[in-house]
């Protein structure tokens, strides 16, 4: 074998003295190998350094065991935590997971797609994506595929989400429990999800009676969509007393701005975020927020692709409800 070169099948079969298709034979588990040369194949690769080449040996065995896994937005710390819950349930099962992202362009988002699909992954688990449905459609014709933090009702694919619309209601329920009445709301406009969250702020808000108070600032799902939100709501018009985020990410930036115009939080404003992510339960941040459990939702969707795969037929769309953790940004009203 010349040097600097990868070891080959052909290696492997000259080392053990067998012939090329009985290291193929051994490489896919058949049992029509004896037990000694399948030894002498095993000893010879582990010699060599030899490893089967994973998209060869799948076409052979017409599965990857590999899941992948489409993220809207590498940098919010809530997809790492569906990472987290989609590696722990595919390694159970015996897969891997592989990721990329597609930073919340729809096009970026479509390409991402179609690079795993061309890797050959078994099924396919998009976490918040913008993408349009049809896309969506198209790509589960190909492989099983659940939908993450975004919910759906559509027919071919699966979904596990989070409740938003109860989310958003019970971050105006509990600002108006502490006295709040101006609560204004920073959206992600198009984003997963978002449009949900807004609803659930507007609803909670008519049933309080206080549909005079509804105040809504476009934003997005980062921390300059939340900034620019809290900058604007703070420098004209009625201050508002209190202010439910789209998300985690976008209440930091929306209390980096209530810092940098000197209003105190809670004491001036109180704040309240969406997911629940470490960065919350951090001691200088201790946001309130919205619980939305991205591991327990990663897992899930592994779980339902797995169904897939083992020949479920029918879509699931399950809705997990949302629930409130109160910490130090929220208080009674000035």
């Amino acid at each position: 074998m010349p040097e600097g070169r990868p070891p080959t099948i052909k290696d492997v079969a000259d080392r053990a003295g067998v012939s090329k298709s009985l290291v193929s034979l051994v490489m896919r588990g058949s049992a029509k190998v004896s037990e000694e040369r399948r030894a002498a194949v095993v000893a010879a690769a582990a010699e060599l350094g030899y490893r089967p080449n994973a998209v060869a040996r799948s076409l052979v065995r017409q599965r990857s065991h590999v899941v992948g896994l489409m993220l809207s937005d590498i940098h919010n710390p809530y997809f790492a935590e569906v990472v987290d819950g989609v590696e722990s349930a595919a390694a159970l099962g015996g897969y891997r997971a592989l990721f990329n992202t597609g930073s919340r362009r729809p096009a970026a988002e479509r390409e991402a797609m179609e690079t795993l699909l061309e890797l050959r992954v078994d099924g396919l688990v998009l976490a918040g994506p913008v993408l349009a449905v049809r896309d969506i459609a198209a790509a589960a014709r190909s492989v099983p595929l659940v939908l993450v933090a975004r919910a759906s009702r559509s027919v071919g694919f699966d979904s596990v989400t989070n409740d938003d619309r109860r989310g958003g209601a019970l971050a105006v329920e509990h600002l108006v429990a502490l006295g709040h009445e101006r609560i204004a709301h920073i959206s992600a406009g198009s984003g997963a999800g978002a449009r949900s969250r807004r609803t659930g702020y507007e609803r909670a808000m008519a049933r309080a009676g206080l549909s005079s108070h509804i105040r809504v600032v476009s934003g997005s799902f980062t921390e300059e969509g939340g900034y620019e939100g809290m900058r604007r709501l703070l420098a004209g018009g009625e201050r508002p007393t209190a202010v439910f985020v789209a998300n985690d990410l976008a209440a930091i930036g929306a209390l980096q701005a209530a810092d940098d115009a000197g209003v105190a939080v809670p004491g001036d404003v109180s704040v309240v975020g969406y997911d629940n992510t470490a960065l919350a339960a951090l001691g200088r941040i201790d946001l309130t927020t919205i619980d939305q459990p991205g591991a327990e939702l990663g897992a899930m969707a592994v779980e339902l692709l797995f169904e897939r795969i083992d020949g479920r037929v029918g879509d699931r769309h399950i809705v997990v409800t949302p629930s409130l953790v109160v910490r130090s940004t929220t208080g009674p009203p000035p």
